[in-house]
This record gives structure tokens, C-alpha cells and sequence, in this order.
């Protein structure tokens, strides 16, 4: 009984219509925010990566830039760059 005197009061009601709207049918509704959420995280994740290739790449070029012998392996290796006397093979694993 007290209960369902509870659900009559029309503030209780109303508060209960403006929630279950702002849960379901906002447009900044609940699983709107939550997939927001998940993305922000694949985001961040996308961020820290992308970084650590910042700097991977920064101490490449500085290797690059003092070291002769390892601008002639990142040459050799990644852009198939050969001396005049020299033959390329390439092997491809599967």
C-alpha cells in the first residue's frame, strides 16, 4: 500500500518519467555515453601507440644521423638499397 501511495505522488512520478527519458530517449543517453567511453579508451590506446612510434622513429634518425654503418643498414633493410657490385634477393616467409 505505502508503496503504491509512493507512485501516486506526482513528483515521484515525474521524476521517474525525466530519468527513464535522459536514460533512453536523450540524445546523450546512457549507451550513447558508454560507447563515447569506449572509444576515448581505444583513443588513448591509439595515442600511447602512435607515440611509442614517435620515438622509436626519433631514435632512428638519431642513430641515422651519427652512425654511418647503421644508415647503410636501415638503407639495405627497408628501402632495398644495394651497392653497384651487388645482387638483391629477396625471401618472403609465409
Amino acid at each position: 500500500m505505502k508503496l503504491l501511495r509512493i507512485f501516486k505522488n506526482k513528483f515521484v512520478l515525474a521524476s521517474i518519467l525525466f530519468v527513464g527519458w535522459m536514460l533512453f530517449f536523450d540524445h546523450n543517453n546512457l549507451f550513447l555515453h558508454l560507447q563515447y567511453r569506449a572509444e576515448l579508451n581505444d583513443l588513448k590506446q591509439s595515442k600511447q601507440y602512435y607515440k611509442d612510434q614517435i620515438d622509436n622513429t626519433k631514435k632512428d634518425i638519431d642513430l641515422i644521423k651519427t652512425n654511418p654503418l647503421w644508415m647503410e643498414k636501415v638503407a639495405r633493410e627497408q628501402y632495398l638499397m644495394k651497392r653497384d657490385n651487388e645482387d638483391v634477393f629477396l625471401v618472403r616467409e609465409k
